[in-house]
């Protein structure tokens, strides 16, 4: 399947929530794996599927002992854990310290994520520094998301960053690595903020293939972090995160390939276009909803990624 790495460049944009959400709505079997170098915390966030805290022993660590000798996907699996609500995780490194004994396992640990069997894989990264073996990982995914909000320093960083990670794909034989921006932003503002950062990262000339946003809710975050009651699945933190999730599947699957045909075949035959009749059901005018929907329900409805160049279309 598919591995998907969520980062940033700097301070706490976001990341593990953003990473979590897209976890919790991801529209086919999902794992999320702790890849953060500097330690991770779902070990201390969440208790596992049966109430009891999740095994300390069990995740990145293990898989990495385990993999010494010989890496193979079928090996992930025993080492993932349930968290409460059912989501399949590996659990991270604890601290910087442990992270740094990985160094050398970065990439094959990518290359296994990336070929899990039967799940896509979406990888909590962090904050990404200079480049280094952490690298290793990004060069093994099908696309790397960086998280961001729609701050003058933070675009400034997100667009070094963004530079620094194309650089370092191809110094390692990765070239046209799929790079997104994912903007967190006020509910009121966030398609601009998408429009925004998309005209920012345009002038910058970087080859950023998609710009999505997310809601910024902190009510629903405390919630992911159990700290807050409440219906997750209706706040505007899961309703938002569940539109970036399925552009990221249509961005990861790409485009449906064509079938071959035979030059005995007959050419495909077009289908006639019913003629507009009286019981035919009027589309609603702009600005009202349709049958069934709520004018809020219409205004978080699915929408195409921002173009990269900052227009509205006509």
């Amino acid at each position: 399947m598919a591995l998907i790495v969520v980062a940033a460049d700097k301070g706490a944009p976001g990341v593990t929530t953003t990473a979590l959400a897209l976890a919790s709505v991801w529209p086919s079997p999902v794992l999320l794996a702790e890849c953060d170098p500097a330690g991770g915390d779902l070990m201390f966030r969440f208790p596992a599927v049966d109430g009891r805290q999740l095994d300390p022993r069990r995740g990145l660590l293990s898989l990495a002992v385990a993999g010494r000798r010989d890496y193979q996907q079928q090996q992930v699996w025993p080492h993932a854990q349930k968290i409460h609500g059912g989501l399949d995780v590996l659990v991270g490194v604890t601290n910087a310290e442990q992270g740094t004994g990985l160094a050398a396992m970065w990439r094959p640990l990518g290359a296994m994520l990336a070929a899990l069997p039967g799940a896509d894989v979406i990888a909590d990264c962090g904050r990404l520094g200079p480049d280094g073996p952490a690298y290793d990982l990004l060069g093994e995914a099908a696309t790397v998301i960086l998280v961001t909000r729609p701050d003058l320093g933070d675009l400034i960083r997100l667009r070094d960053r963004a530079a620094t990670i194309v650089a370092s794909a191809q110094r390692r034989g990765r070239r046209g690595i799929s790079l997104g921006v994912l903007v967190i932003a006020d509910p009121k503002n966030l398609k601009a903020a998408q429009a925004e950062v998309a005209h920012a990262l345009h002038q910058a000339g970087l080859p950023v293939r998609l710009v999505c946003g997310m809601a910024d809710d902190p009510k629903a975050a405390d919630l992911l972090r159990g700290t807050w009651g409440g219906r997750l699945d209706k706040t505007l933190l899961l309703r938002t995160a569940r539109e970036v999730a399925g552009q990221l599947v249509a961005e990861v699957a790409g485009p449906a390939p064509v079938p071959p045909r035979h030059p005995a075949d007959p050419p495909p035959a077009l289908e006639p276009q019913p003629r507009a009749t009286a019981s035919h059901r009027a589309e609603p005018r702009h600005g009202e909803p349709r049958h069934g929907e709520s004018r809020d329900d219409q205004q978080w409805a699915a929408q195409p990624p921002v173009p990269l160049d900052g227009s509205r279309g006509r």
